[in-house]
């Protein structure tokens, strides 16, 4: 892991602003989610990036009922239907 020189603040409301320039360099933008993590005393920001959940890839994914579905496993799923 490796330090940004930046130092923030939690606020009263408990939320902490990210510096411009490090989300510059990361590519955040305004709404883009982030996912929490924790381990031991630390907190862990991470790009959201979703995955099917069935097999866990990341590509050709359709949305169903705020679940991510790859086509992959949409097709299997449609033939056991049958």
């Amino acid at each position: 892991m490796k330090k940004s020189g930046d130092l923030c603040k939690v606020d009263s409301l408990g939320r902490i602003v990210i510096p411009v320039r490090l989300r510059r360099s990361l590519g955040l933008n305004t709404n883009d989610p982030l996912e929490v993590y924790t381990n031991n005393d630390e907190i862990i920001l991470k790009r959201y990036i979703p995955v099917c959940i069935f097999c866990g890839k990341d590509e050709e994914l359709v949305s169903y009922k705020s679940k991510y579905v790859c086509k992959a496993c949409a097709a299997e799923l449609a033939e056991s239907a049958e």
